[in-house]
């Protein structure tokens, strides 16, 4: 993957001394540490070739990408008078003529670090182009962006002083394998919430100890994209602790279903009794009163349960766990059936978004394509995990009958604005029919359908899209150099913390604000250097976080790596 790296954070607190943006932080910092011998340094060479080895592959005009070790950043954080900070960091800089730049380092691999009133830059051309030039700001890095001093440590990394604390910014080699193992402990000590998967909130900007779990709109998504990630790791490792995590999630979506007031409606989350009671949404009592579930549940949890249905049945190596899961998918696909193409709540009302009829799509140009596609991946899915003759026939009277195979190919015609969120909630779906479809006639308006997706997104280097798209067009053009280069940039640190890019020069910005009304550049940042994200999520908003007040799940990062490993776009660890 050329020279790609993330982070890895420790930090050292002295409470008394050190400011409140640097002593915040403490608790997050000093979790992510990831011990690494200095015996097992990458030589300068590696920068060339870490991760960029290519294997001819048999099945179509990609080629899969042989994973190495890469270099990684890594920072700690320290005080302005500690001890273990070099004594000569306290020196001012050498004057500089440059008015931005404010202090200047070379490490001992040769590259260039510049101190600037805006952060740090790093500087190394002996790296491949994406890499040569790196930006690094926040309290992801810094504990502010003001930098008074740089100085090399003997390992080619720096110490940088600013004027609220102390930085040491690490150079180490690091496998996506290893990054792996740190995002999956994470999940385990801070977002699994009864085997439901999501972001967790910090009471305390950027302190992990203050760490608060609690039901997300979309639990049944988050938690079916983590618990295909760990179906993908068992598959390729045979890990009895991927089986285990996969089934804890399996279980929760499961009973998503289940605990609704009726079979068939899964619900968007729940709490159990004496949990803190949530803000906002539908929510109804069970029963016995010892849960409390939200319902209004939309498409975007459909989407979900069928995507890890599918998964976890064509992997899973137990039969009881296959049976529950196909007569789960039975009783959704009926109640959508019974109820005219649409989940129907408590009220007896079709949800906000949980409807794929077509007179109601008739209606909605913007969701024809994408709700046409869903439906005919419910269906096909259920087909396959049922046997069950009625959806296959429900799925070509939706394709032939409604037109959904032709609606499918009109995206272009039908969509009124730009949504990363349907990206992701028809990605998924694909995932699902080009994994049961042999059909040519039917193949041919997928493919065609995805490539007008593929429009747009193959300008984002998305790893989890990038590999669907092969697999749905073996034969077609992506860069899958630049999706393994997406994964090993993704920072470790997931914290949300406030990014802000938009003072940089250079960047191309887009003439008109997306649809939320953001500004968003043409250019595409690496991972590392922007706000932390889901794959819903714009990639060319530059700017945002909420000032560290909450930890995205990491399941963004072990999804399309699993995935990716699993099908042999990425070789090794």
């Amino acid at each position: 993957m050329e020279r790609a790296v993330g982070f890895r954070l420790k930090m050292h607190r002295c409470l008394r001394l050190v400011p409140r943006a640097a002593r915040v932080c403490a608790g997050a910092i000093r979790e992510i540490r990831i011990r690494i011998k200095s015996s097992i340094r990458m030589p300068k060479a590696a920068w060339v070739c870490a991760g960029a080895a290519l294997l001819t592959s048999p099945l179509g005009a990609w080629e899969p990408v042989r994973l190495t070790p890469y270099p990684q950043k890594t920072r700690s954080f320290f005080s302005l008078t500690d001890s273990q900070a070099p004594a000569a960091l306290g020196r001012p800089a050498a004057p500089l003529p440059a008015g931005a730049v404010t202090a200047a380092a070379r490490s001992t691999d040769g590259a260039i670090w510049l101190g600037t009133t805006q952060g740090l830059v790093l500087l190394d051309f002996s790296a491949p182009p994406p890499h040569r030039v790196q930006y690094l700001s926040g309290l992801r890095y810094l504990p502010d962006d003001q930098v008074e001093q740089v100085l090399p440590d003997d390992q080619g990394g720096v110490w940088v002083r600013t004027r609220s604390g102390v930085s040491h910014v690490e150079v180490h080699p690091l496998t996506l394998c290893q990054k792996a193992q740190f995002f999956e402990r994470r999940v385990r000590a801070r977002h699994d919430r009864y085997g439901l998967v999501a972001d967790s909130a910090l009471a305390v900007s950027g302190d992990l100890s203050s760490n608060r779990l609690a039901d997300s709109d979309n639990d049944g998504l988050w938690t079916s994209m983590y618990a295909a990630a760990e179906c993908f790791r068992y598959a390729v490792t045979q890990s009895p602790e991927a089986l285990a995590n996969a089934r804890k999630s399996i279980e929760a979506i499961l009973f998503l279903e289940e605990v609704a007031g009726r079979r068939g409606f899964p619900a968007r989350s729940y709490i159990r009794k004496g949990d803190p009671m949530p803000q906002g949404g539908e929510w109804h009592w069970t029963a016995d009163g010892q849960y409390y579930w939200k319902g209004d549940t939309s498409s975007d949890e459909i989407v979900g349960h069928f995507f890890i249905f599918s998964i976890a049945f064509d992997l899973f190596p137990e039969a009881a766990m296959k049976e529950r899961i196909a007569a789960t998918a039975r009783r959704i696909l009926d109640h959508i059936l019974d109820h005219n193409y649409s989940l129907s709540g408590l009220d007896g009302k079709p949800t906000t978004w949980g409807w794929w009829g077509p007179e109601k799509l008739a209606g909605q140009p913007d969701e024809r394509a994408l709700n046409s596609l869903q439906w005919l991946s419910f269906l096909k899915t259920g087909a396959h995990l049922t046997h069950d003759p009625r959806y296959d026939a429900e799925y070509r009277k939706a394709a032939w009958e409604f037109k959904y195979a032709d609606w499918i190919t009109r995206l272009n015609e039908f969509r009124q604005e730009l949504n990363y969120s349907d990206e992701e909630l028809a990605m998924l779906p694909f995932y699902c029919l080009f994994r049961y479809e042999t059909d040519p006639a039917l193949l041919r308006p997928y493919r065609q359908a995805l490539d007008q997706w593929w429009q747009n997104i193959r300008r984002e280097a998305n790893p989890l899209w990038t590999f669907i798209y092969l697999l749905g067009r073996p034969d077609g053009e992506a860069d899958l150099e630049a999706a393994a280069r997406t994964l090993s940039r993704m920072p470790m640190d997931t914290i949300q913390w406030t990014v802000r890019n938009s003072n940089r020069p250079g960047l191309v910005w887009s003439p008109a604000p997306d649809r939320s009304g953001q500004r968003e550049t043409l250019t595409l940042l690496p991972p590392d250097e922007r706000p932390v994200m889901k794959w819903n999520s714009n990639p060319f908003v530059v700017d945002g976080g909420n000032d560290g007040r909450g930890e995205d799940d990491g399941a963004a990062f072990l999804l399309p790596y699993w995935l990716g490993r699993h099908h042999g776009f990425l070789i090794g660890e």
